[in-house]
C-alpha cells in the first residue's frame, strides 16, 4: 500500500489520442525511474479515483519508485505540451482518501511519539487490541514533520479502552508513550471577534526565546483560575516543574523541563477556551528566583492577532472536532489535502506527564536535484 504521507503515484490527464503508455514512460523516466504508466482510455477501475477527470480524453496514472521524482515531475510536466496538448498533472487520489465518516469510532490520543515514528509503526503497535478504522501521525502542514503526537481509530470502545490501559507508558521507538482520549468538542464560537485569529507556529514560537526558557505565561482566567486547572490544562505537553497561579489578576506562570515542551503548549492552547475565556499564551521571563512574579516577555513577541489553531480543514464530516477541559491540540484532516488539521485533543489523563514533551524536530531532508525545466524534452518529441 502507497505512504499516503510520501505519494509515488501521479494523474496525467488532458491527453491526445495519439499518446502510448510507452511516450509518457519515456518521457516521465527523464525525471525519475518509473514503475509502471497506465493509460486510461475509458472508466475502467484502476485503483485510482476519477473523481479528478472530467472529459472524455485519455488519461493515465504513473507510478515512481521515489516520492521525491514524483514531486519533481509533478512540477516540470503540469501544464507543458505533449503532442500539442496542455497535460494536467497532478497527485493521483486512492479511493481510501475519501475517507469514511468515523466520528462515531472511538479516538486513542498518542503523545511523546519519536521524530521517526509513522502512521504504520503506530499502526502496527495499536492492531493487536482490535481492528482499527484509522491511524495518524499529526504532522506540520509545512514543513512535514512529525509534531510528537497522533491518534489511533477503534471500532470497538473496549478495544480502545484495551489500548489505553495497557500502552500507556509502553516504549514507542526511543521514547515511552501517553494515551488517553480524544473527547469531541463543542462547535466553535460565532461572529466574535476571536473566533478564528492567526494560528501560531511552532517553528515561529520556539525560536521567539533563548533555548533555557522553559516558562508559558498563561492569561486571560478572570475566574476558576486554579493549580489544578492549570496542571491539567498543560501536562499533557510535558513534565512540568513548577506552576504559579495568580487568581487575582488572572494569570499563571508554567515552568516545563524543556524549551520545546513550553513551545508545544503555547502553539496548543494560547487562543483556546478555558472556563469560558479566550486565554493568551507566550513566553514568559524566568527570574532566578520564582518565587518572585515571572514577567511575560512581550517584547519578544509580535504574534499580532492572539493565535487559534482550531480551524476546520478537510471533511467537517470527518471526526467533527475535538477538544477537552477547556484547551484543544492541532489535528488531523485528509490525504491529499490539508490532513493533519482535522481537530482532535486529548482529555487529561490521570497519570503522570512524561519528560520531554512532544520532543524535537527531526532533521530537513536534503532537497533533490532542480531540474532545469525550459531545457525539458526528448529527442523526437515536442514538450513546451
Amino acid at each position: 500500500m502507497e505512504d499516503e504521507s510520501h505519494p509515488k503515484t501521479l494523474y496525467v490527464g488532458n491527453l491526445s489520442r495519439d499518446v502510448t503508455e510507452n511516450l509518457i514512460l519515456q518521457l516521465f523516466t527523464q525525471i525519475g525511474p518509473c514503475k509502471s504508466c497506465k493509460m486510461i482510455t475509458e472508466l475502467d477501475n484502476v485503483g485510482f479515483s476519477i473523481l479528478q477527470h472530467t472529459s472524455n480524453d485519455p488519461y493515465c496514472f504513473v507510478e515512481f519508485y521515489e516520492h521525491r521524482d514524483a514531486a519533481a515531475a509533478l512540477a516540470a510536466m503540469n501544464g507543458r505540451k505533449i503532442l500539442g496538448k496542455e497535460v494536467k498533472v497532478n497527485w493521483a487520489t486512492t479511493p481510501s482518501s475519501q475517507k469514511k465518516d468515523t466520528s462515531n469510532h472511538f479516538h486513542v490520543f498518542v503523545g511523546d511519539l519519536s521524530p521517526e515514528i509513522t502512521t504504520d509503526d503506530i499502526r502496527a503497535a495499536f492492531a493487536p487490541f482490535g481492528k482499527i478504522s484509522d491511524a495518524r501521525v499529526v504532522k506540520d502542514m509545512t514543513t512535514g514533520k512529525s509534531k510528537g503526537y497522533g491518534f489511533v481509530s477503534f471500532y470497538n470502545k473496549l478495544d480502545a479502552e484495551n489500548a489505553i490501559v495497557h500502552m500507556g507508558g509502553q516504549w514507542l521507538g526511543g521514547r515511552q508513550i501517553r494515551t488517553n482520549w480524544a473527547t469531541r468538542k463543542p462547535p466553535a464560537p460565532k461572529n466574535t471577534q476571536d473566533a478564528s485569529p492567526k494560528q501560531l507556529r511552532y517553528e515561529d514560537v520556539v525560536n521567539q526565546s533563548s533555548p533555557q526558557n522553559c516558562t508559558v505565561y498563561c492569561g486571560g482566567i478572570q475566574s476558576g483560575l486554579s493549580d489544578h486547572l492549570m496542571r491539567q490544562t498543560f501536562s499533557p505537553f510535558g513534565q512540568i516543574m513548577e506552576i504559579r497561579v495568580f487568581p487575582e489578576k488572572g494569570y499563571s506562570f508554567i515552568r516545563f523541563s524543556s524549551h520545546e515542551s513550553a513551545a508545544h503548549a503555547i502553539v496548543s492552547v494560547n487562543g483556546t477556551t478555558i472556563e469560558g475565556h479566550i486565554v493568551k499564551c507566550y513566553w514568559g521571563k524566568e527570574s532566578p528566583d520564582m518565587a518572585k512574579t515571572v514577567q511575560p516577555v512581550t517584547e519578544q513577541v509580535d504574534y499580532g492577532q492572539w493565535g487559534h489553531w482550531n480551524q476546520v480543514y478537510g471533511n467537517p464530516q470527518q471526526y467533527g472536532q475535538y477538544m477537552t477541559n477547556g484547551w484543544q491540540v492541532p489535528s488531523y484532516g485528509m490525504y491529499g489535502q490539508t490532513w493533519n488539521q482535522q481537530g482532535f485533543g486529548v482529555e487529561q489523563s490521570q497519570s503522570p506527564a512524561w519528560v520531554g514533551g512532544f520532543g524535537t524536530q527531526p532533521s530537513q531532508a536534503q532537497p533533490g536535484p532542480v531540474m532545469n525545466q525550459a531545457n525539458f524534452g526528448m529527442a523526437g518529441y515536442q514538450t513546451q
